[in-house]
């Protein structure tokens, strides 16, 4: 098959994300995938680095007829037969231009908030989408309602762990404790997530803050984005310098991942099935997320976790001082966890439902 994948995003997160790790599997399957990204997008080099042919392309309302007739003529251009779009304005013109170019269009949900009500939903999930697919089952429902889809018109495939990518050495680990102040005895609590303000993070802090005297409890926060100096003022503030690290953006982030003894995602908004919570899952990290899209399918409570509140550092805390106090249980639900991933979250799971329905 030939797929175009349109991405109107100038960002780099976990939707971005997504959409490479499906692409590289499905050239590896055979199939010839092209990406049409919005200029200075932070897809672009990585996409072109991995060997992907990339337009940039103007995603603006303001440039709505000349992306649309850019897309057609690269559409013809390249015989595309499914397209695949991701965000707001491509998923628009996208959408169009295959109505137009007789392909099928697939529209990717990557977040878990509902989807504008009214004649917006039905022209863009149901008349221009041929099929719509999300990454977490708690928005299913919600968009076949809204859009008045089918149930075989509307799925969800989470995005899987890619195991040949996803790795560590434990050399590295210790390593990167040591250079952080964590001892062999310490608990190391983090999260890794791109740093915006419904991450959850200012949770995380005040958690910490509340907890600061529990002896060999540290905390850690891998990544960067928008809301980065403001947490770090909050850490001042709260006087958490010595004890809250920021090590912002790290890639590969798997070393310090690894190097974590709890996993946290407080999450209070549009979080599908975070790949950085299957990641921690898969490297046997017990869980404490909030219940926010599809963190509770992963984080499951009594089994690979526990489940707090949305906004709630005081959960927060008790869950962690929980897991800190007891190792075995640590060991139990990390155990869980990662037969959780390989039984339902491969990138192989991912590529071969995302082939059955570029197949259909």
């Amino acid at each position: 098959m030939k797929i175009l994948h349109t991405e109107a995003s100038p960002g780099w997160g976990g939707q971005e994300l997504r959409i490479l790790s499906e692409a590289e599997g499905m050239r590896a399957r055979g199939h010839q995938v092209i990406l049409a990204i919005q200029e200075g997008g932070g897809l672009v080099q990585p996409a072109r680095e991995a060997g992907f042919l990339v337009y940039e392309i103007p995603f603006k309302k303001a440039r709505i007829f000349q992306v649309f007739f850019q897309l057609t003529r690269l559409i013809r251009k390249h015989g595309i037969e499914i397209i695949n779009t991701h965000s707001s304005i491509d998923a628009w013109v996208g959408g169009l231009a295959g109505k137009v170019s007789g392909c099928r269009v697939i529209r990717t949900r990557h977040l878990s908030t509902p989807i504008r009500k009214g004649m917006n939903s039905r022209l863009l999930y149901n008349w221009l989408a041929d099929h719509v697919v999300t990454t977490c089952e708690s928005i299913v429902e919600v968009i076949q309602k809204q859009a008045r889809l089918s149930s075989n018109r509307c799925c969800s495939v989470p995005t899987g762990v890619n195991q040949e990518v996803v790795t560590y050495d434990p050399e590295d680990v210790a390593a990167f404790r040591e250079s952080i102040g964590v001892g062999p005895d310490d608990c190391l609590v983090g999260t890794l997530c791109v740093l915006r303000g419904w991450k959850g993070v200012s949770d995380l802090l005040q958690a910490a803050k509340m907890l600061e005297n529990v002896p060999n409890l540290k905390w850690v926060v891998v990544g960067s984005g928008a809301s980065e100096n403001h947490f770090l003022r909050e850490r001042k503030e709260l006087g958490l310098k010595e004890r809250v690290i920021f090590t912002g953006y790290l890639s590969p982030p798997f070393t310090a991942l690894a190097a974590m003894d709890i996993f946290l995602l407080l999450s209070w908004a549009n979080e599908g099935v975070s790949q950085a919570s299957l990641q921690a899952a898969y490297f046997e990290k017990p869980l404490v997320t909030t219940t926010v899209g599809g963190l509770q399918e992963v984080c499951l409570e009594g089994e690979t976790g526990i489940q707090v509140s949305k906004r709630d550092p005081k959960g927060v805390a008790s869950a962690v001082e929980r897991l800190y106090q007891n190792r075995d249980l640590r060991t139990q639900y990390g155990k869980r966890a990662k037969e959780l991933v390989l039984e339902k979250f491969t990138l192989a799971h991912t590529l071969d439902e995302m082939e059955r329905i570029y197949s259909q």
